[in-house]
């Protein structure tokens, strides 16, 4: 994992949107070394794409992401698996793309050493959801992206994530994280709701946009 020092993220007067069409608006917050962050808003509002943008795989409309170089990583709803390798290959391969090790603790706190050799394609949703989790602990990165991390993961599974988890915070990393659901030990909670993006936040007219 990258220093403790490098797991600083800040977010000023950030605008996002989709399409063309503006979603968020003025989005302003810092996450720490040890930190992690929910965010919270109705489906819709903006939170994938938020998160999207903090990633660098869109630009933003307005505002600045102000992080390390190489410390953020990406986990969405595509789990980033490839179908034809197994298990440990995938690993491997992140591992390899990102200059890191770590690929048998990752199996390991994932639940993942007896499926090691088992192509991704032959993989419940659980555990392809696992493994896309797995993939974190191999990108040596400091600061997780999160996007519904807990989808199709059973009550057990979803538990190695929250372990896993309080061990990368534990170490100094940082989170941002959307879900739905409550993980455990999160108590820090941004509501994206006062950042939407309605016409007179953007100074418009009702109806012109």
């Amino acid at each position: 994992m990258k220093d403790i020092g490098l797991a600083r993220l800040t977010v000023k007067d950030l605008g996002v949107g989709r399409g063309g069409l503006p979603l968020l608006r003025g989005v302003s917050f810092a996450l720490a070394p040890g930190q992690a962050l929910m965010l919270r808003g109705a489906n819709g509002i903006g939170k994938t794409t938020l998160l999207r943008t903090i990633a660098g795989l869109q630009p933003p409309q307005a505002g600045r992401v102000e992080a390390e170089e190489d410390t953020l990583a990406f986990a969405g709803h595509s789990d980033g698996v490839k179908a034809t390798m197994t298990v440990e290959e995938n690993l491997e391969f992140w591992a390899a793309v990102f200059g890191h090790e770590g690929t048998a603790r990752a199996m390991r706190d994932l639940d993942l050493m007896r499926l090691m050799t088992r192509p991704a394609r032959d993989l419940s949703a659980g555990q392809r959801r696992r493994l896309g989790l797995a993939r974190l602990l191999v990108t040596g990165r400091a600061i997780w992206l999160l996007d519904e991390p807990t989808v199709s993961l059973d009550r057990e599974s979803a538990g190695l994530f929250e372990a896993a988890l309080a061990a990368h915070l534990g170490q100094g990393g940082a989170a941002l994280i959307s879900s739905h659901l409550d993980i455990g030990g999160m108590t820090d909670v941004l509501d994206l709701t006062p950042f939407r993006a309605t016409p007179a936040a953007l100074g418009l007219a009702e109806g012109s946009w």
